[in-house]
């Protein structure tokens, strides 16, 4: 089954890619690996997770908004590499989680992300994942994901 397809039966639409932006692009490839960066929980061009977890953003919404940044990241590597078949396997997933002093679940939200990634890619063995409490993020965004897959030959 096709990663699209699985994605597809998961109820999860691919929004279209995002646009390269003021500080470069959303993915690049370099050689057989792409990056995708700065992947805010936007729907339909809004960020629907604002504030910080902790205070005005439950833990159950960072989860939600983990989930959208990593669909996110996903629509930028497909618009890279024109298909997610071509993905071999996801190495990396670090999440950024905007956190109240004491806020301490930042690898909880981030496990959200990362289990997403592994029913996509169908795959026991998720990416390697870092989880990093921040004082602020761009436009108080909730979180802020950001992917490396390896692209097949």
């Amino acid at each position: 089954m096709s990663y699209e397809t699985r994605l597809t039966e998961m109820g999860i639409m691919l929004p279209e890619a995002p646009k390269p932006g003021h500080h470069g692009q959303p993915a690049i490839q370099v050689g057989e690996y792409v990056y995708a960066s700065e992947q805010l929980p936007l729907v339909n061009g809004i960020i629907k997770f604002q504030g910080k977890l902790g205070r005005e953003v439950l833990l159950e919404e960072g989860y939600e908004a983990a989930k959208v940044c990593v669909i996110n990241c996903l629509a930028a590597i497909k618009r890279v590499i024109g298909d997610l078949d071509n993905v071999d396997q996801v190495v990396k997933l670090a999440g950024y989680v905007n956190s109240m002093p004491g806020f301490v679940e930042q690898p909880k939200v981030v496990a959200s992300a990362a289990e997403l990634v592994e029913k996509v890619f169908d795959s026991a063995e998720g990416p390697v994942c870092s989880a990093v409490g921040v004082a602020e993020l761009p436009f108080n965004s909730a979180v802020k994901v950001d992917l490396i897959v390896s692209v097949k030959r």
